[in-house]
């Protein structure tokens, strides 16, 4: 992991690591961080298969100048399912930028669910956020991504912000999925047809997984809305013989909305790309 260099600055780190153990358990065997950034246990809601756990970042929001780093490893044949207790608030600059690095790492036939909360960026947030994801052949993950831009309440949304995003998706060593971009409250691509069409909440959900036939990708697009509050599109990107990447861009007036529509997105997808029913987290209903 790197290490920020700058002064004043407020690091945390967390390195996960998952392994498939005795009798089929998946177990957090690596646990280690600085920071207010953490994971206090392990649980198995689905069973010892599959183990549960809950990143936690205490300050509950990031401040110009912080840098939040998180290194995520499944091991061959461990499945592990992570998310946050709620929003990951960006606030006020202050002239600094905030940012946030995650590595994620699967291994040959091991299973991930990626299912952090939405991202909330305040007005004059200056957020870089980077997302490093490297699949072996045979490994299988769904994830997601939620950015609100602004209060969804205000007129005109986000009047002063910039969000850098970039996102590097490798599988069996080939870079598949690259994407790098950047978001300006200033800029008129947030409010045009071509960008964000004016809409505060952005959204991706990814998995990767065995190919849909036509009918099950027709399934999933039949079911996608596409209203003056809540659009999405879904596409399918072979890997090689057998293997795919399934990718639904989201826009919507309302994070809670756009949320929802994730999770329904990955209630079709994980039975069919991680071979496991999806029942919504109870942490998502409290």
């Amino acid at each position: 992991m790197s290490t920020a260099i700058e002064t004043d600055t407020w690091t945390a780190t967390l390195e996960l690591a998952f392994a498939h153990v005795s009798n089929g358990r998946t177990a957090l065997t690596r646990n280690v961080h600085t920071g207010p950034l953490l994971v206090q246990k392990a649980l198995y809601p689905e069973g010892s298969d599959i183990c549960h756990a809950t990143i936690l970042h205490p300050p509950s929001g990031i401040a110009g100048g912080d840098v939040l780093e998180i290194s995520v490893v499944v091991e061959e044949s461990a499945h592990a399912v992570l998310t946050t207790p709620g929003a990951t608030r960006w606030y006020k600059a202050n002239g600094r930028n905030a940012r946030q690095h995650i590595d994620i790492q699967v291994k040959a036939q091991g299973r991930l669910d990626w299912l952090p909360l939405e991202n909330l960026l305040f007005e004059q947030s200056q957020a870089i956020n980077q997302t490093h994801i490297r699949l072996a052949a045979g490994a299988r993950a769904i994830g997601w991504d939620c950015y609100q831009l602004g209060s969804a309440v205000t007129a005109g949304h986000w009047h002063e912000g910039r969000l850098k995003l970039t996102t590097l998706l490798h599988y069996d060593g080939k870079l598949v999925w690259a994407e790098a971009g950047e978001a300006n409250a200033r800029q008129s691509l947030v409010g045009s047809l071509a960008g964000l069409a004016g809409f505060p909440v952005m959204a991706t959900v990814w998995s990767v997984g065995p190919i849909l036939d036509a009918l099950h990708l027709e399934r999933l697009t039949d079911t996608l809305p596409w209203t003056e509050e809540l659009r999405a599109g879904a596409s399918q990107i072979p890997l090689d013989a057998s293997h795919s990447l399934v990718m639904i861009r989201l826009l919507g007036l309302h994070a809670q909305a756009v949320r929802l529509l994730m999770i329904e997105c990955w209630q079709q997808l994980r039975p069919l790309h991680l071979g496991r029913p999806a029942s919504p987290l109870r942490l998502w209903r409290t």
